[in-house]
């Protein structure tokens, strides 16, 4: 039979201890707030701290940075797929040029692009035809996370293939 033990500190039961801790928030620390879909996760690449979206859904995912008009110099977007695979993106409505570099479930980079933008699809062109054309960019390797910034900011930043990145990984599981 399972028995609920008391903490001594403050008489807080260790199960609510613990179900706080879950819920990443404790009395007395900084509020922790669980990944979601389409929110703002702050990672620290290289010198610099970005702001980036969260695309954790498959259409969030799919749709990804296409049709913004512009990307500001600390933000972008963190790809989280359920699974490390082989992946390969391509500017689908792309407007402005894109950096993107692939993660291994480790946190090491895969591969890193500098993806320009294409022509939009044209009034005679055919969706089969416009998608035909796109290029694609891939992984190299496995890969669980992308994050795509604004362009030429992984080089600012000396990031490339085998460099570790230090990504939430354990967290974005959730």
């Amino acid at each position: 039979m399972a028995r609920i033990l008391n903490h001594p500190i403050a008489g807080v039961p260790i199960i609510a201890m613990v179900a706080a801790a879950t819920l990443g928030w404790m009395p007395g620390c900084g509020e922790q707030s669980v990944p979601v879909d389409g929110g703002i996760e702050k990672v620290a690449l290289a010198d610099r701290s970005f702001d980036l979206e969260l695309a954790m859904s498959n259409e969030s995912r799919r749709r990804g940075l296409g049709g913004r008009e512009s990307l500001g110099p600390d933000s972008g977007m963190f790809f989280v797929f359920p699974d490390a695979r082989m992946r390969r993106f391509w500017m689908y409505d792309c407007l402005i040029p894109i950096d993107i570099a692939f993660v291994g479930p480790n946190g090491y980079v895969t591969a890193v692009h500098t993806m320009p933008a294409e022509p939009p699809r044209g009034p005679d062109e055919s969706l089969q035809e416009y998608e035909a054309r796109l290029p694609g960019y891939g992984s190299g390797y496995r890969a669980p996370f992308a994050i795509e910034l604004a362009p030429g900011t992984f080089d600012a930043l000396g990031i490339e293939v085998g460099d570790q990145l230090p990504i939430p990984r354990q967290r974005l599981k959730t």
